[in-house]
């Protein structure tokens, strides 16, 4: 019980409230942060699909139209993809 007599910590004593007011505060800025982020109704899915991006048979189209892929891979292409809607 000499330490509460003293009041001579020590380096650990420091050390230990060097340590805790750092961890204290980092976690008040992310409790913050959170709060923020929950109440600001935001959706959290920032890669929200766009509505004006191309279907798969036109990207199929835009491909055979630059020549990476022949009439051939085209059309079965195409055909795997009408077969998986059908499903």
């Amino acid at each position: 019980m000499m330490f509460w007599y003293d009041h001579n910590m020590g380096w650990w004593g420091y050390a230990g409230m060097g340590i805790g007011m750092v961890l204290v505060w980092v976690l008040i800025i992310v409790g913050i942060v959170a709060l923020i982020r929950f109440t600001s109704g935001r959706p959290q899915d920032t890669q929200a699909p766009r509505g004006d991006a191309p279907t798969p048979e036109q990207l199929l189209s835009a491909r055979f139209a630059s020549g990476e892929i022949d009439e051939t891979q085209y059309r079965e292409r195409l055909a795997v993809l009408r077969e998986g809607d059908r499903r």
